[in-house]
């Protein structure tokens, strides 16, 4: 028997220890039994030497890939991803691949699709009769010009019927259709920094090269990812695109198809069908596919002739993923690269201060776009309005209220942006000061009227509205706060006749939702958009004319050291939706504080002013990028629980005095959330300007927590490196 390591998807460190008569190729899907479970797995090493008794090896019951194996250079990703975040690699491994892969079948590999063309012994057959009005269609059409079967499947459903007579004639030829075919030439004349950001990168191809492409908004960064892509793949390379949000896909997608029209595109998110899914990633791994657009897990995508990765919007927090493999995919993206030997090209009109710092010490090559691409299109006039002493109705002052109506009745499209979702944060009894809380988390109850219930929106507890307070039975329950679904309702009532479109996670919870919206703005069936975040990444509508933000403040009482950046970042973006085309725009910001240092950046429109006061801040307090910060969390039923494990780690730890000096440990304290779906929740951080002292802390911590697991039954516990969360 030859023995074999297994990536199997369980909470195990080591790798498994199975068997087969003959040596597998690493990279191969077999199915294995693991506790009397058929489960899916990956062929990691072969012909080992067991270290354990061999009468305990369980044998290898079934092979899966089909003569296909996952490739060297993908293991190689799982490896270092497991190992730099600190995770099981068989569970890092089945969290990388789509669920068509992780279960124990057999999965077809996808056939290359056929074009069809009429020979030339065809071209001088006599096209089918008229009266025979479908036949003659198809003939027509492969007469004119060649063809898919999925195209000519429109003109007649038995089309490929015909096409199988036809070939037997030998009138027909078919061949595979090119993963990139002929690119047209773009409509869009780059400007001369367009032109000079995609020269720059195209000179540096074949090679790994880092690149931050920091472009104000409109500035026309996805025109110059364009022009490079087109370099690239028609040099036989392919393409990887991330996206931090499924909601841009759809727009994406619009453009990529003028651009690229004959070139074949796969979609990677969490929204497309499983079995569309698999297919898909299967494409892009056997070279079928010459672009890859995909939210974050498309990182992990087998791609054999990678030529470029472009990361858009490269400072949102949506490429952290913040459960079970905790994984960054930007930084996994530069990692790629320089594995890949190609360009990688993040780009943002606020790049995250990591990234900027890096340009600022050589580690990324800065390119940057000033001016906005569309000639007429100019910054907008960002007003900061105080609102300290004024009255608001709802959240709204009289000034801003004046503005809407002024742009409703001029034709103008506005956006009101709050990003709380729901009726009100909060439901209070004016006579006792009762507030509603999760029963599962140290958070408020959201209250949303449209659905009669109030909501938790960290682990969806909800219950219907209460009639009265549970405390002294007062039936007058005020809801306190402002969100999205109570802003339309006033709106409606402000705004008549207005037509008002809210967008937000209730609005788009079905896979159509969000393209349904984009059309209908794009239409120019929407006069006011009420909208959280969803609104801010990214999106162009050419017709917004005023932007007014609501209750941006509350992000300036956070403890996390990020809040300033996170808010600035989220401001600017949605600024940036304004007047992006012939009209102008204009952006009004509510605040009582502004003085703050975010909001004169803001109304400056100057990037560079805030990120440069913003390092000088951190480097003073030695926080991120300066230093290299891990967290290690435990959750409990009691707080106590939850921090007396890590303290004994701690403990542990000293007496051995195993931790590095210059590594630094702060805690157990509770997490913000302290309570979140039923478990209390306490947090370590390890702080160093080492990165390789810090993974060695993080090593002993994690050994010491596997060796405490069986004492401590009821305590989870995690690893979260350069979180973004504290």
């Amino acid at each position: 028997m030859i023995y074999h390591q297994l990536a199997l998807n369980v909470p195990l460190y080591p790798l498994l220890t199975y068997a087969h008569p003959t040596t597998l190729p690493a990279g191969t899907r077999v199915a294995v039994r693991f506790r009397n479970r058929l489960v899916a797995a990956i062929v990691w090493e072969s012909d080992i030497q067991p270290e354990i008794d061999l009468s305990k090896i369980r044998p290898i019951e079934n092979i899966l890939s089909d003569g296909w194996q996952l490739p060297a250079d993908w293991r190689a990703l799982l490896s270092f991803t497991a190992r730099y975040y600190h995770y099981p690699l068989g569970q890092a491994v089945m969290a990388a691949l789509p669920k068509g892969l992780r279960q124990p079948q057999a999965v077809p590999l996808p056939k290359q699709e056929h074009i069809y063309s009429l020979n030339a012994l065809g071209r001088i057959q006599p096209a089918p009769p008229a009266r025979y009005h479908k036949q003659n269609a198809l003939w027509q059409r492969l007469l004119a010009a060649p063809a898919t079967l999925h195209q000519l499947k429109t003109i007649h459903t038995q089309a490929s019927q015909y096409l199988k007579q036809w070939q037997q004639q030998n009138w027909i030829e078919a061949s595979h259709i090119p993963a990139c075919g002929p690119i047209p030439t773009s409509r869009h004349q780059l400007n001369q920094q367009q032109q000079l950001a995609s020269a720059e990168v195209q000179t540096r191809c074949g090679q790994f090269a880092p690149f931050l492409l920091y472009g104000i908004t409109g500035s026309g960064k996805t025109e110059v990812y364009f022009d490079i892509m087109a370099n690239i793949m028609q040099q036989g390379k392919q393409v990887l695109f991330l996206l931090p949000e499924i909601n841009l896909t759809p727009q994406l997608m619009q453009r990529v198809r003028q651009r690229f029209p004959h070139t074949v595109t796969t979609v990677l998110h969490s929204q497309t069908a499983a079995g569309q899914r698999t297919t898909n990633y299967l494409q892009a791994a056997l070279g079928q596919a010459a672009l890859v657009i995909g939210t974050r897990l498309a990182i992990f995508t087998p791609m054999p002739n990678l030529g470029l990765i472009v990361v858009d919007e490269e400072h949102d927090y949506s490429f952290k993923q913040e459960s079970e493999l905790r994984y960054q995919a930007r930084d996994l993206a530069v990692w790629r690269a320089r594995q890949a030997a190609c360009p990688v090209v993040l780009g943002s009109a606020t790049p995250s201060l990591e990234s900027w710092y890096k340009t600022r010490h050589g580690d990324y090559q800065l390119l940057q776009l000033s001016e906005r691409a569309h000639t007429n299109a100019q910054l907008p006039q960002i007003h900061l309005l105080d609102i300290r002493r004024l009255p608001l109705d709802n959240g709204i002052s009289d000034i801003i209220k004046q503005k809407l109506q002024t742009n409703v009745a001029r034709g103008g499209l506005s956006m009101v942006y709050l990003n709380r979702r729901g009726f009100a944060p909060a439901l209070f009894c004016d006579a006792c000061g009762h507030t509603f809380g999760c029963p599962n988390c140290s958070a408020k109850l959201v209250l949303h009227q449209h659905a009669g219930q109030l909501r938790c929106h960290h682990c969806d507890f909800h219950q219907p509205i209460p009639p009265s307070c549970p405390e002294c039975g007062n039936q007058d329950l005020t809801a306190v706060g402002q969100g999205t679904q109570r802003i339309e309702e006033y709106l409606q009532h402000l705004l008549p006749s207005a037509r008002i479109l809210r967008v937000d996670r209730d609005s788009t919870a079905h896979r159509q939702d969000w393209s349904e919206i984009y059309h209908t703005i794009m239409r120019k069936e929407v006069d006011v958009l009420v909208g959280t975040q969803m609104l801010a990444k990214g999106h162009d509508f050419p017709h917004l004319n005023l932007v007014v933000v609501l209750n941006a403040d509350n992000s300036l009482y956070s403890a996390d050291f990020r809040a300033p950046e996170r808010l600035f970042a989220e401001l600017m973006q949605v600024s940036g939706r304004a007047g992006r085309a012939d009209c102008t725009g204009e952006v009004w910001v509510q605040t009582r504080q502004p003085e703050h240092k975010v909001y004169q950046a803001l109304a400056a429109q100057n990037y560079v002013t805030f990120a440069t006061a913003e390092l000088a801040e951190r480097q003073e307090l030695g926080m991120p990028p300066f230093s290299y910060i891990a967290a290690i969390r435990a959750d409990a039923r009691t707080m106590n629980e939850a921090q007396q494990l890590l303290r004994q780690v701690q403990q542990g730890i000293e007496q051995q005095h195993a931790l590095p000096a210059n590594v630094n440990v702060f805690g157990p304290v509770p997490m913000l959330m302290a309570r979140l779906a039923g478990y209390e929740r306490a947090q370590v951080f390890l702080e160093s300007k080492n990165r390789r002292d810090l993974h060695h802390s993080i090593s002993l911590w994690q050994n010491w927590l596997l060796h405490l697991e069986k004492s401590n039954t009821h305590t989870r516990w995690l690893i979260d490196v350069d979180p973004l969360e504290m």
